[in-house]
């Protein structure tokens, strides 16, 4: 681990190559301790899912926060705690899959589906989507537990696990309500400002808070972090979460399923309630509004519906103003990043960070 204590390892291959070392290192360990042969059939779909090309930007946050805040000597506890980020994602993951009924993940089987296949393949006895489904929910927890396994051999001082845990229970509330809010409002196809405000809300807990506010503060955190590089954490990672998920919520229904992995026809079949939509809703005329009443929510929806709802975004200018508000969240993130006291390194990497999050195609 010693290459990861200079600056120089924010570059974000080398984070990649560190933080999935640990991984495979913890998987493969798993194996070998495993009392029952059956765990590698577990294993194998988590791997598939954690070596898919995930973006492991919980992880990157967490190692640049610690440089943030001056983080000094081994930074092989550091690591170990991002790897444990990136599990607790993968646990986030499958049982999004399983609650969002989803085919695919990162261009591959979902795990409730590579597991049912599994089942199928040797001939079990039962239903092999019923066992899918059950056997993801089980292997999304397993990936939770795993995920404090890694934390908590990290290597870390007492003193850093005490200001670590506050950090980590934050996100995982936060995560766990701001999808209980998007599945509260899904199907709903709300006009407003009210609406709006709902969903950036949600994106708020489920995304800018876990994917880059709490990683970061984490980070921060374990180096020692003063209450001005916290801060400074949040007046970067908050704008730049909200417009990567504004990005995903327009990839979703506009972007290339080969190259983000999933249809884009989910997000309008399950009705899920995004800024986009709301925009939409909003400025609808009464036959536009007919075209995404009678679309979206509709698990019929077939492409060419799709095609329908996709030119109402348009032509209400809901898709241009999304763009906007990415643009404008990006410029105050990166204006706070200036005015951060962080080391001009990691300045340089979370600049980095806020461009390609923000004009990604997957």
């Amino acid at each position: 681990m010693a290459m990861l204590t200079t600056s120089e390892t924010l570059d974000p291959a080398r984070i990649r190559r560190a933080v999935e070392t640990v991984l495979e290192d913890f998987l493969a360990e798993r194996i070998r301790s495993a009392d029952s042969p059956q765990i590698v059939d577990l294993v194998g779909v988590l791997r598939g899912l954690l070596f898919a090309g995930g973006k492991l930007i919980r992880p990157a946050m967490c190692i640049c926060g610690w440089h943030a805040a001056g983080g000094k000597g081994d930074a092989g506890p550091v690591v170990r705690v991002a790897a444990s980020l990136e599990l607790f994602h993968a646990f986030a993951l499958i049982h999004d899959d399983v609650m969002d009924g989803s085919e695919t993940r990162r261009g591959r089987p979902s795990a409730q589906r590579a597991l049912a296949a599994l089942h199928r393949d040797r001939e079990l006895p039962g239903n092999s989507d019923r066992f899918g489904t059950n056997a993801a929910i089980l292997l999304g927890d397993l990936a939770l537990c795993w995920s404090d396994d890694i934390f908590l051999t990290a290597g870390l001082t007492p003193a850093q696990v005490q200001v670590a845990r506050p950090v980590l229970q934050d996100m995982r509330t936060e995560i766990m309500l701001g999808q209980y809010l998007d599945l509260l409002h899904t199907g709903r196809l709300g006009g407003g400002v009210r609406a709006i405000d709902e969903a950036l809300t949600a994106i708020r807990f489920k995304t800018a808070k876990y994917t880059f506010e709490r990683p970061l503060q984490l980070g921060a955190a374990l180096a020692g972090s003063s209450r001005s590089i916290t801060d400074a954490c949040s007046a970067y990672a908050l704008p730049i979460g909200e417009a990567f998920q504004l990005r995903d919520d327009l990839l979703g229904v506009f972007g290339d399923c080969a190259t983000t992995g999933k249809p884009t026809i989910d997000d309008l079949r399950d009705g899920k309630h995004t800024v986009l939509m709301s925009l939409a809703a909003l400025r609808a005329a009464p036959s536009q509004l007919r075209v995404l009443k009678t679309c979206v929510g509709s698990p019929t929806l077939d492409e060419d519906q799709a095609g329908a709802v996709r030119v109402v975004l348009e032509e209400t200018r809901a898709r241009q103003d999304v763009e906007r508000m990415i643009a404008r969240r990006r410029h105050e993130a990166l204006e706070a990043l200036d005015r951060a006291p962080f080391p001009p390194a990691v300045r340089a990497a979370l600049r980095g960070f806020a461009y390609s999050a923000t004009s990604r195609m997957a």
